[in-house]
């Protein structure tokens, strides 16, 4: 599937990768204000509060970061493997495994998070193992949906998006192609991560870090489910 180009009209990956895109804020809410400023979705901000950290600012921890980046690269590394393996066959099936895992790895977080204290930020273990866990699933949907090349769908960053905007736009001289996934792909970022935080502050016992992360595991795999219903999923 390494080589999948733009995907037709009526093909479902476009609305699935938007449901994506609404899970990578909730997990951006668990990771920044759960964990205390570190992100497991996007490792653009890592390198920077890692750069912080390095000259000795206050408030900013260097092992999250390294853990994260690292959980982040690994899950990668066996997205990439698995894609190169699935190369050719039903995209159903790689969708399904590849949903599996990531809902597995976030639903293990969501369990970890009842033994961790956001107000006090402790045990270490308990912080270290979601930041890892969510990293790790993180780093598995980007290399896959990268693998999957659907334009001005990466599910997790947006500057690009942000920047496609506002070059591509008639104002720039530009034809503004693909504006509504684009404007979509923003929206529905931003809802997740209302979405993440609202549930955060909830008071006890329905707040906390499980509930946004175990919604996260159940949107990925039901929404891939659904996608694999779809017709155009049993292709090559």
């Amino acid at each position: 599937m390494a080589s999948t180009s733009t995907p037709p009209r009526s093909s479902p990956l476009p609305l699935l990768l938007l449901l994506l895109s609404v899970t990578t804020g909730l997990v951006d809410a668990i990771s920044v204000l759960g964990l205390g400023k570190v992100f497991t979705a996007n490792m653009t901000g890592n390198i920077v509060f890692l750069g912080f950290a390095a000259v000795g600012t206050p408030g900013f921890h260097p092992l999250s970061y390294i853990v994260a980046i690292g959980g982040f690269l690994a899950g990668a590394f066996v997205a990439g493997h698995i894609g190169k393996q699935q190369e050719g066959g039903p995209l159903h099936r790689w969708l399904m495994r590849a949903a599996i895992i990531e809902a597995a790895l976030l639903w293990a977080a969501a369990g970890v998070s009842c033994f961790f204290d956001v107000a006090t930020q402790s045990p270490d273990a308990a912080l270290l193992s979601i930041v890892v866990l969510t990293a790790l699933a993180m780093g598995f949907r980007n290399a896959t949906v990268r693998q999957l090349k659907v334009p001005d769908l990466t599910t997790t960053v947006l500057t690009l998006t942000l920047t496609g905007l506002a070059a591509d736009s008639s104002m720039a001289g530009g034809a503004n192609p693909n504006w509504q996934r684009r404007v979509a792909s923003v929206a529905a970022i931003f809802a997740g991560a209302a979405l993440g935080a609202f549930l955060l502050a909830l008071p006890s016992p329905w707040g906390g870090m499980a509930l946004p992360l175990a919604l996260a595991g159940v949107l990925i795999l039901g929404g891939t489910a659904a996608c694999a219903l779809h017709p155009a999923s049993r292709e090559g």
